[in-house]
């Protein structure tokens, strides 16, 4: 979205000229901070205690949700304040006032999507206890700021019930790849954004050789940043009782369990975005034509606050249009309105408070019946033995005769759909024969055994369901679907699979390679000789993993975000040149090149992009990768035959998420290397003999 920054180059000259003037504009931008002890005082209302098990993991305790809600803020913010803030002020749109003009375009976005006229238009129909959660939490952050004002960027506090609302609104369409298809329309051929994926699995009593009903939870994020798992254990008296992942800013648990049922999200593709090209009026540019008349746009401005050095910040202003279609954006290649699924949403943490309080089936589906959330697979288990899939989404309403695949005119109004699909039609598959489902950002026509899938016949074409298969669920249908007794040792070991299915992807990249003429070339033969006596798998030992995987990640990750592919055969000379320069051959052991590193910690890792055990890896100067990404956050979740829970859980790092001076900065890295897990201490019987620290927020003792 590099467009975003026209005209601020041509600005910066009159930065020097307008230094004080510029200070005092920023100035007063800024909304009067509160008084630390207004802050403090804010919080005195709270009943909640934080205990800190051996792991740094926080089990908080409340009285009311709100009480529960108030202390997860604040113990979130004792182990990744810096994240939170970020996501505060980038959800306000003025992350650029501190961190320059590489955030001015998510800062154009929150006013291109309407987030806050959105927000202030709706807050006050959500329900008052929902709202009571929502400021406790925000009250949480802030009693942890008013402690620490080092950490707190102007103009940050107070944080509000709104803020967090907002954070809702602002990212829930880019797990779909919103932002792809605006970087499609402004930015053609750049770089692919990271890559987005997850895994789900769920195995009723039938299949299971115990009789239990196991669920797998395996989201697939980046290791830090907005959207970084936090684990956490959150009960109130009110009955929420939650264990599992949160992200910065959001107070509920998005995907683990509760005690009698659980659910792990993976990302969606349907196609839930339309774009129009308009025809402006050659007369008055402000104009657009729809059903043969010229429509004036609604016009406001961004005005975008962009440090330039020290305190001096730039007030850049840029107008935002909208159509009868939705947001508009004005690119060299013509004018395009875009429409999406979720435009105008609010009620995203209506949903996602009645999932974590949900108690059976019924409730659990009455909560997704609530219809807030623009996309998202849900896979689900419970202690009664149920399971299902849900291809969850709000797909649009499209009534009209058109390629919806493709740019659509922007002048005819019936092109322009109004709703959603009806809950009752999104795709979902519930308690098949086979006794699994599961998805790994694949086509929702594969969610179980063949007999019991769901049949692309059934759902219109409208939908634009999405029909691609990763080489996890390729490997997740070979294994469990030739399981019948499944044990808790093998459903372990098929999630920590680190195979290429013959059928994937990679394989068929590695064929084209083996029919390509070497001419002679020692390189391109030598090469050929390693892929083809590879044995398709990603141990750290593994010989031939590296030139595989170097040269198929590039082509993978594009795949994943739909940008363009890299050719296959620069690529391949790519990783070559890597491997030549930096290990001296082209089959090292992937050990030597995918690393995991944090602080002092730096360990081989098994796994690769789209294996099951997934490992994202980053390019760093010496030629190895740093995981960055993939499994992060997992949970292996049973309930037995009585219906007893049973969980355990590993995250990437630690619960220290950035506070490199914590025991528990890296201290489940060895375990999370290794495929081992921690219990996750769900009941006040289990956390017994467990507890390392507790207190009230403002009161923890130093070590």
């Amino acid at each position: 979205m590099r467009w975003i920054l026209r005209g601020i180059g041509g600005l910066l000259a009159l930065a020097v000229l307008a230094v004080v003037a510029l200070i005092v504009i920023d100035r007063a931008s800024l909304p009067e901070a509160p008084s630390k002890a207004a802050l403090i005082a804010a919080g005195e209302r709270y009943d909640v205690r934080i205990r800190r098990d051996e792991w740094g993991v926080p089990h908080i305790l409340g009285k009311t949700d709100a009480d529960a809600a108030y202390g997860l803020g604040f113990a979130q913010s004792e182990d990744d304040f810096a994240t939170l803030r970020d996501v505060t002020l980038a959800t306000r749109g003025v992350l650029a006032r501190t961190k320059g003009a590489s955030a001015a375009p998510t800062d154009y976005v929150v006013s291109l999507l309407n987030v806050w006229p959105t927000v202030n238009a709706n807050y006050d129909k959500l329900p008052v206890e929902l709202r009571a959660v929502l400021q406790a939490y925000a009250d949480g952050v802030n009693h942890y700021a008013a402690l620490h004002p080092d950490a707190v960027t102007p103009g940050l506090l107070p944080v509000t019930g709104k803020d967090i609302e907002a954070g809702f609104v602002f990212k829930q369409p880019f797990f779909y790849g919103l932002d792809t298809e605006l970087k499609a329309i402004t930015a053609p051929g750049g770089p692919p954004p990271p890559p987005k994926g997850s895994n789900g699995l769920a195995v009723a009593p039938s299949r299971n050789a115990d009789g239990a009903t196991r669920l797998l939870v395996n989201s697939h994020q980046p290791y830090t940043g907005a959207v970084a798992w936090y684990e956490a254990v959150v009960e109130s008296g009110q009955g929420w009782h939650v264990a599992g992942g949160f992200f910065p800013g959001s107070p509920f648990m998005l995907h683990g369990h509760n005690a009698t049922l659980g659910w792990a999200n993976t990302v969606s593709k349907p196609d839930l975005v339309d774009i129009y090209k308009l025809t402006i009026n050659p007369q008055n540019k402000n104009q657009y034509r729809l059903d043969g008349a010229w429509r004036d746009f609604e016009r406001t401005t961004a005005t975008l606050r962009v440090k330039l050095w020290g305190p001096i910040v730039l007030p850049v202003r840029k107008a935002v249009l909208r159509s009868a279609h939705g947001p508009v954006l004005e690119t060299k290649s013509g004018v395009f309105a875009i429409r999406y699924a979720g435009m105008g949403e609010y009620r995203q943490p209506v949903q996602y408070w009645k999932l974590d309080r949900a108690r059976n089936l019924a409730e659990w589906r009455a909560a997704i019946a609530t219809h807030a959330l623009p996309s998202l697979n849900y896979i689900y288990g419970d202690a009664a033995g149920n399971i299902g899939f849900v291809h969850n989404g709000q797909y649009p309403n499209r009534t009209a005769t058109a390629d919806w695949s493709h740019v659509l005119p922007g002048d005819r109004s019936d092109l322009i759909w109004q709703g959603y699909r009806p809950v009752e039609q999104i795709p979902q598959l519930w308690n098949p024969k086979s006794g699994f489902v599961f998805n790994s950002n694949n086509t929702p026509f594969e969610a179980s055994a063949a007999e019991d899938n769901l049949k692309s016949a059934d759902f219109p074409a409208s939908m634009g369901l999405q029909t691609n298969m990763t080489n996890r669920a390729l490997r997740i249908g070979e294994n469990i679907g030739a399981d019948p007794a499944i044990t808790d040792e093998s459903f372990r070991r098929y999630k920590y699979d680190i195979t290429a299915s013959e059928r994937s992807g990679l394989v068929a990249m590695i064929a084209q390679v083996l029919a390509m003429d070497p001419k002679g070339d020692r390189d391109l033969i030598a090469a050929q000789a390693i892929l083809k006596g590879w044995d398709r798998k990603a141990d750290i030992h593994n010989r031939g993993t590296a030139l595989a995987a170097l040269m198929s990640q590039p082509i993978l990750f594009a795949r994943t975000s739909g940008a363009p592919e890299p050719d296959l055969t620069e690529s391949l000379r790519t990783a070559i040149t890597t491997l030549k320069t930096h290990f001296g051959r082209l089959d090292p052991e992937w050990g030597q090149v995918n690393r995991i590193r944090r602080g002092k910690v730096d360990l081989p890792i098994d796994g690769m992009a789209d294996t099951y055990r997934s490992v994202w890896g980053i390019p760093q100067k010496d030629g190895t990768l740093t995981a960055d990404g993939g499994d992060t956050l997992i949970m292996f979740v049973t309930w037995d035959r009585d219906g007893a829970l049973h969980s355990d859980s590993i995250h990437q790092f630690g619960s220290a998420t950035l506070d490199a001076a914590s025991p528990h900065y890296a201290d489940q890295t060895p375990l999370f290397v290794a495929m081992k897990t921690k219990p996750v201490l769900f009941t006040e019987d289990q956390l017994k003999g467990h507890v390392r620290e507790d207190y009230r927020p403002g009161e923890r003792k130093k070590p």
